[in-house]
């Protein structure tokens, strides 16, 4: 009696081994058998699952969250729809042709949720997937907090990038104390043919966005054509800086600023945009500043009169107050102030003011210039609609071509 005592204790025992260790399946216990992920870039995110039971599956729900500034964590559920069963392989696609799509190098996180019939649920442990652009063999250079990644052109060619991206780095601090507070990541395409594979229903004349809560920039820049695609990548970065020092739950930057800043850091104002700021002060038409807070037109002379100003504007106060006020501004903008509280505070005047001191200041600087002509193409500008409303692309002028900024 004893003995068979003690042979119950050991087989007990011996099962209770084996049930922590997984090889023995209590009844109605909920098994995961497979759960992966696939990536079909730029279109599609499809996620799989096969789980089993002693009894019928009743409820499959997907969860996941997606690596983005933002002020709250999000997390999106998806119900699988499905008969009930005891063994399940289920499937949910992430179409991004309705959602916008997400940028090259996107991480997410995911798990998923199962219950039976008993009631009894089981989570799996969160994976993380990565959204690339497996398309091509990419090449990664890191310098300080910025990586360009590129799959054509030799070390030279994305050299000259990094250079660019680093000098328009330094250019805005010294001008404005603004810096790169979080890493970012610059996707560099051949050209703009393989930049448009890579978008969800891009415009033909797409060649760059900047994913600003993402901190990531795709351009299209052929190796022949690198003297634009730095000037570009030194507006859309300082574009991600300024994002990054302002980004707040309440309000953004007055237009003029966000892109007079942006055109601010590439350097000297050209002549085919100065040539607007003069024929607007001979005819009387300069646009008021209050105006220009709001997104610019979509007609071409308009616009580019539009970022005149704005550049003019951003120079304006820097040269007059400083570096340190112009910093001062940005902060008071991070902590959702208004556009006339913010300049109030820094400076002294709303922008009723600023337009007041900017015109006699820019009438100062081209009394007696002789007009400059510069013909243009009468082509429409493409402006973004999202919150970080952005820079034009393909605005036709002196046979420049600028990258057109999208906030995501």
């Amino acid at each position: 009696m004893i003995k068979k005592a003690g042979i119950f204790v050991l087989v007990v025992s011996l099962f209770l081994v084996l049930l922590g260790t997984g090889l023995v399946q209590a009844r109605g216990e909920l098994t995961i058998l497979d759960n992966s992920a696939e990536v079909e870039f730029p279109a599609k995110l499809r996620f799989y699952l096969s789980a089993e039971s002693d009894v019928n599956i009743t409820d499959i729900r997907l969860h996941y969250t997606v690596d983005r500034e933002s002020f709250a964590q999000v997390t999106s559920e998806v119900y699988i729809e499905f008969m009930p069963d005891t063994t399940l392989d289920v499937q949910w696609t992430w179409d991004m042709r309705k959602t916008g799509g997400l940028p090259p190098g996107s991480n997410l996180e995911y798990w998923w949720t199962v219950a039976d019939v008993n009631g009894d649920k089981i989570e799996t442990t969160p994976l993380r997937v990565q959204f690339d652009d497996n398309r091509y063999s990419w090449q990664g250079l890191t310098e300080g907090k910025v990586t360009i990644y590129w799959y054509e052109g030799g070390e030279s060619f994305v050299g000259e990038i990094m250079l660019a991206a680093q000098q328009a780095l330094a250019r805005l601090t010294e001008d404005t104390g603004a810096y790169l507070k979080k890493p970012v990541e610059i996707y560099v395409y051949a050209n703009t043919r393989d930049l448009r594979g890579a978008m969800i229903f891009p415009q033909e004349w797409t060649g760059g966005v900047a994913f600003t809560t993402y901190g990531v920039i795709t351009i299209g820049i052929a190796t022949n054509n690198l003297s634009w695609g730095k000037g570009a990548i030194t507006h859309e970065l300082t574009h991600l800086v300024i994002h990054q020092m302002t980004f707040n739950p309440y309000t953004g930057l007055p237009n003029w600023l966000e892109e007079g800043l942006a055109k601010y850091t590439e350097g000297e104002l050209g002549a085919e945009f100065t040539a607007y700021i003069e024929r607007a002060i001979a005819e009387n038409s300069l646009i008021s500043v209050r105006s220009l807070s709001s997104p610019f037109s979509a007609y071409a002379e308009e616009s580019y009169l539009s970022y005149a100003q704005s550049y003019s504007l951003v120079e304006f106060l820097i040269t007059s107050y400083g570096q340190g006020k112009m910093l001062e501004l940005l902060n008071t903008f991070s902590a959702g102030s208004s556009y006339d509280g913010a300049l109030e505070r820094i400076y002294g005047f709303d922008m009723d003011g600023l337009d007041t001191l900017w015109r006699d200041y820019i009438t100062g600087q081209y009394q007696g210039v002789e007009m400059t002509t510069v013909a243009i193409s009468p082509v429409l500008v493409r402006t973004s609609t999202e919150p970080a409303s952005g820079l034009l692309l393909d605005l036709r002028l002196a046979a420049q071509t600028r990258a057109w900024r999208q906030g995501w």
